[in-house]
């Protein structure tokens, strides 16, 4: 194990406090699953200081939730700790009552947690949910409650403060509820702040107003951060020093600067190869991209209708998308303008990106382009025919040659199909081949993907999340399509994962020449996979060209906030783009093995409830 030693005087300390706010040695938990006791944290080490922000890094099943989450003693059910210490201001709490950790949470330890989607009660008033966690931890109750409640909201950066108390959390975008989050973690002033992914689900330019924010209050506040997050630019970008996790151990730790230009073990080396927002490298290059292009339009030539871009495969002309929105009288309702005067084309063998934040319409193009919504006005053409004219024959037709793979690889899966039927589905459905060419077909699209044929027996919940979308892969594969929409497929991936699934997007590009829509709000992304970009804001184009070109020349302040907010975008590193992603790390002896089947798999049954 490499650990760099050397620790920074954090930002907000005195130089003289000496003794860690936050301190755990050589901690093990264990988690007891079906197959047996399963070790997720094993002799970790690492400390918080007062006022600093440390940031722990690594792959879902690295154990670093499960360690931020046995400081307040909110581990599953089936997990224990098992050894070693946490102290926190020199005490040790590791085996302390359920009376004394519940003083501790809150009151000395604030909580962050992860989906602001799942974490707010639907049924209570986002007001009523702040002003239990005011009266649980003793701050106050009644109508200096209420107007407790209210100074949290302004802090947390929502205006009209006293409305929104009294709003519920479906009237909150995903970036309001996640302020109400930190309004509630900080009610009680905290001494230590542990911040769970608190902005993986957030647009780069929501989540930089958030983490900015949370910077001031917790500077103001003089309260320390332990940040968990599997982005390791934001990492680097908002913490003062890094934690590097692989598969329940502390591989690497040190001052985030000098760790990131000078990373000493291997797996830290692959995190920062494999982070889009610090590598930013192309997948291949232009010569060849152009060369691939060449080829798939030469094999696809007889085809190709005779009106329109030849070179083109899809269309979309000045497409336009309104939704009646329902005001406060029932009966009445005012149009909403999502997609407004769209227009853009995606040429054979490319990739053509849609960049913008939640909102921007991006969602809602795709889903015209899939036919899966009917434009107000507008056309989309496949090979010069309109989507909108087809019918029976040709449009089961069309569902053959344009294929989705969708952003939530947990939620589009069938858990009551087996990964066999999954894939096969599609091909019955469309009466290609018989029982036996059909699995043969199967095997077939699991070894593109990356996966074993053995696997086609098991069902999702057997599966990871990367493992999840290289089946939503392959089911989009089978039935040979030419077009791929590629709506967020990789959003809700760790950054190695992600990174494997972009390298296989690629290749199946270039052996199949396939066309990708990709649709993201994550610019790091499409600097890596894209040839074409769009970027929108409020429904409409505001800019395009080549990747190359929005990138390097961006002519419109909308384009550019977008590209400054990407986390770690800025921070310089030394050879990183040398380091081969999928290099082994060197750990297969002690931890019984490398990359997904490992022990990651042993562990998803507690991944479930949230503590990996």
């Amino acid at each position: 194990m490499t650990t760099t030693s050397a620790s920074p005087t954090p930002s907000g300390a005195s130089a003289g406090s000496a003794q860690p706010l936050l301190e755990i040695k050589d901690l093990e938990i264990t988690f007891t699953t079906s197959s047996g006791p399963v070790k997720g944290v094993r002799s970790a080490n690492l400390e918080v200081h007062p006022g600093e922000t440390v940031a722990i890094v690594g792959e879902s099943g690295s154990g670093k939730s499960t360690t931020a989450m046995a400081i307040a003693h909110l581990l599953a059910k089936n997990g224990a700790i098992t050894g070693g210490q946490i102290l926190f201001e020199g005490r040790d709490i590791t085996h302390v009552s359920e009376k004394e950790i519940r003083v501790l949470r809150g009151d000395q330890v604030g909580l962050v947690p992860q989906d602001p989607m799942s974490n707010l009660n639907p049924m209570w008033k986002v007001g009523s949910q702040i002003r239990e966690t005011l009266a649980a931890n003793g701050v106050a109750t009644g109508a200096e409650a209420r107007k407790r409640t209210v100074q949290l909201l302004e802090e947390a950066g929502l205006s009209d403060a006293e409305r929104r108390a009294e709003q519920y959390p479906h009237e909150f975008s995903g970036g309001m509820k996640q302020r109400a989050l930190i309004a509630m973690g900080l009610a009680a002033r905290p001494k230590l702040l542990v911040a769970d992914e608190p902005t993986s689900a957030l647009d780069v330019t929501v989540q930089q107003q958030i983490l900015d924010h949370l910077d001031h209050l917790t500077g103001e506040l003089g309260v320390a951060v332990l940040l968990i997050t599997h982005d390791l630019g934001l990492a680097a970008e908002r913490a003062q020093h890094l934690v590097v996790m692989y598969k329940g151990q502390v591989v690497e730790s040190g001052p985030a600067l000098q760790l990131l230009q000078d990373p000493q073990h291997p797996y830290t080396k692959r995190l920062i190869a494999a982070a889009p927002s610090l590598a930013s490298r192309r997948l291949v290059s232009a010569a060849e991209r152009a060369e691939i292009r060449e080829q798939a339009q030469e094999s696809a030539a007889s085809s190709t209708a005779d009106q329109g871009d030849r070179d083109a495969v899809i269309e979309v002309q000045n497409l336009t998308k309104s939704f009646p929105i329902r005001g406060k009288v029932p009966w009445r309702s005012t149009p909403f303008l999502a997609v407004d005067d769209v227009s853009f084309s995606i040429r054979r063998g490319t990739t053509t990106a849609i960049v913008g934040e939640s909102g921007s319409g991006k969602s809602t193009v795709a889903q015209m382009v899939l036919k899966l919504l009917a434009p107000t006005s507008g056309r989309v053409l496949f090979e010069g025919k309109d989507v909108a004219a087809l019918h029976g024959r040709e449009l089961k037709t069309l569902r053959r040659r344009v294929q989705p793979i969708f952003q939530n690889p947990y939620g589009t899966l069938d858990p009551m199909y087996s990964i066999y039927r999954t894939i096969e589905e599609p091909m019955r459905i469309h009466g290609i081949g018989d029982p036996r060419s059909r699995e043969a077909r199967v095997r077939d699209l699991l070894d593109k993907v990356a996966l074993p044929a053995a696997m086609m027996r098991r069902y999702p919940n057997e599966l990871s999340g990367g493992q999840r979308q290289r089946v939503a892969i392959a089911r989009a594969l089978a039935l040979d399509p030419e077009v791929v929409i590629c709506d967020e497929a990789v959003s809700a991936l760790d950054v190695l994962v992600q990174a494997q699934v972009l390298e296989l997007l690629n290749d199946l590009q270039a052996e199949l020449g396939l066309s990708y829509l990709f649709i993201t709000h994550d610019l790091a992304v499409v600097r890596q996979i894209a040839d074409a970009t769009l970027v929108m804001e409020k429904g409409k184009v505001v800019e395009q060209g080549t990747t190359d070109e929005v990138f390097h020349s961006p002519q419109q302040d909308y384009t550019k906030r977008l590209l400054a907010a990407i986390p770690g975008g800025s921070i310089p590193l030394a050879g990183a783009e040398t380091i081969d992603v999928e290099a082994p790390v060197g750990l297969a002896d002690e931890t019984g093995g490398e990359g997904e089947g490992g022990p990651d798999d042993i562990i998803d049954p507690f991944a479930q409830a949230g503590h990996v």
